[in-house]
């Protein structure tokens, strides 16, 4: 069975992290997307429960693909699940810069753990957590850029001025 872990913070999860659970689906027997809290971002805006469970409720159509909360090394929560790969996705050269030095490293920790990048489909490409959460607390439209239910909490968590 080829199992690939999707690690990352998912605060909050949007289209640009449904794309490459989509194309991560079409490769692999089982896909685990693997919700961190993030050492260098904090606590984050949504808790992790919160982040769980908004991308539980996005995957639903998705029945090989399993949704958990983790802490500690991702090589050594992947290896717990008995996978093989772990999946990214690159936005920009940015983000190919700090993944490429994370997958030596996690190549280094876990030789027989492979990484695969996937690059963000040309409309996603510019979508990232950090951008969702400040348009969405300055009162802008993320509609079309997250999943309905994660459109709602934001505008619970951060009501539209005017």
């Amino acid at each position: 069975m080829r199992i690939a872990v999707y690690p990352g913070s998912f605060d909050p999860v949007h289209h640009g992290h449904m794309e490459v659970i989509r194309r991560a689906v079409c490769l692999f027997d089982r896909v685990i997307v693997a919700v961190a809290e993030n050492i260098d971002k904090g606590l984050g805006t949504f808790p992790l429960d919160d982040r769980v469970e908004m991308l539980r409720e996005a995957i639903a159509g998705f029945p090989t693909v399993e949704v958990v909360a983790y802490s500690g090394l991702t090589v050594d929560f992947a290896r717990s699940r008995g996978a093989t790969c772990l999946i990214k996705g690159l936005r920009a050269v940015g983000d190919f810069d700090y993944e490429l030095k994370q997958s030596a490293m996690n190549r280094r920790l876990a030789p027989d753990l492979d990484t695969l990048l996937f690059i963000a489909d040309p409309q996603f490409a510019f979508v990232s957590s950090a951008l969702i959460r400040e348009v969405a607390a300055l009162g802008g439209d993320v509609g079309g850029l997250v999943p309905p239910a994660v459109g709602e909490r934001l505008r619970v968590r951060w009501p539209r001025q005017g």
